[in-house]
């Protein structure tokens, strides 16, 4: 199988070509100066691999939340590659894919995920053995009170370490870590194993915060 996946909305931006398992990846560490190049960075793997996107099965993707210029640049050219080639998507949050990507990666179940959403706050999730929960936004001192063998990921806890690792009594934390679209494949086939199936639904993002994402949509 053929799989193409897209992820654009936090600090790092990530393509991934799958073909038949051997993985090919182009990332961008600095999303706010690369949001006009992801176009490129897919040109630049199939280009490397030979393969045409006629020749892709399905694209996987993250929906959000995150970054609202990232969340709607990933949903958008999703829906123009799907729409273009007739090919079936898949879309994962966000923080799923980080929960995913920490669980694998730190060999732990308990993990809290937690992105920092500017204004004070984060979008935050428990990802817990191999399924997210509690996904919202809310501001550092309202997350859940958690135990000390639950794993911090996220750039939230960068932003707000202090309080988030008070109010959830979690020790390790990891602020330096980022979904990649490389741990979207895994998700993607972990995700078909247990029956979901990718549709030609049209893409929609997931923002969390609604009102600001209104406002920005006008």
């Amino acid at each position: 199988m053929n799989i193409l996946a897209i992820d654009t909305c936090t600090e790092v931006a990530s393509i991934t070509l799958s073909i038949f398992g051997k993985k090919t990846s182009r990332v961008i560490l600095d999303m706010a100066k690369s949001s006009g190049q992801i176009l490129m960075l897919c040109d630049e793997v199939f280009s490397e691999t030979g393969v045409e996107l006629n020749e892709v099965d399905v694209i996987v993707y993250t929906k959000g939340p995150g970054a609202f210029t990232g969340v709607r640049m990933c949903v958008g050219v999703v829906q123009g590659l799907s729409l273009a080639s007739g090919i079936p998507t898949m879309g994962f949050s966000t923080l799923e894919l980080l929960g995913f990507k920490a669980a694998s990666r730190l060999n732990s179940q308990k993990i809290a995920a937690a992105i920092d959403a500017r204004m004070g706050e984060v979008y935050w999730a428990i990802y817990e053995h191999g399924l997210l929960c509690n996904e919202r936004i809310c501001g550092p001192d309202n997350v859940d009170k958690l135990s000390e063998d639950y794993i911090g990921v996220g750039s939230g806890w960068g932003s707000y370490k202090e309080s988030l690792a008070e109010r959830s009594n979690i020790k390790q934390i990891e602020s330096d870590f980022y979904p990649e679209s490389v741990d979207l494949i895994e998700l993607f086939l972990l995700a078909t194993e247990n029956g979901q199936v990718a549709t030609f639904e049209l893409p929609q993002p997931t923002y969390l915060r609604n009102n600001v994402a209104q406002k920005s949509l006008k």
